[in-house]
């Protein structure tokens, strides 16, 4: 059994990558903090209602009569820039980079990235306990 194939494994995986990717923009925002007429980005949030669609692999089996049937729709997650709505200060050159804005998201960008590393810690743990390991 491939453990990373598992929805909880994917889901977490899923997020990592959108916090890395979101850092990534985040470096991108304050690398360019002097650059004129530069407007700062940010990527869409991580769904997690579409990463679940996303894991569901097997269709719920109907057993008995009584039961209803289910269904399993997978949805994309796509990962888009998404420009901010209202940029309150703004440099003379044009630059609307907040510093203090971007240093939040990427401490918090940071804050949640251990909070899913170690989640997938403990479900290591929690799979090796299972074992008998």
């Amino acid at each position: 059994m491939d453990l990373g194939s598992t929805g909880l494994f994917r889901l977490m995986k899923g997020k990592l990558d959108w916090l890395t990717e979101r850092q990534q923009v985040l470096a991108q925002n304050i690398a360019n903090s002097d650059t004129p007429h530069y407007r700062p980005s940010d990527l869409t949030g991580f769904s997690f209602d579409r990463a679940l669609g996303q894991t569901r692999q097997l269709a719920p089996a109907r057993t008995a009569v009584g039961h209803m049937t289910g269904s399993t729709q997978a949805q994309g997650n796509d990962v888009q820039k998404d420009r901010p709505r209202h940029n309150y200060e703004a440099a003379p050159d044009g630059n609307s980079v907040i510093m203090e804005e971007q240093m939040i998201k990427v401490a918090d960008t940071g804050m949640t990235y251990q909070l899913v590393t170690n989640l997938y810690r403990k479900h290591v743990g929690l799979m090796k306990t299972a074992i008998g390991r």
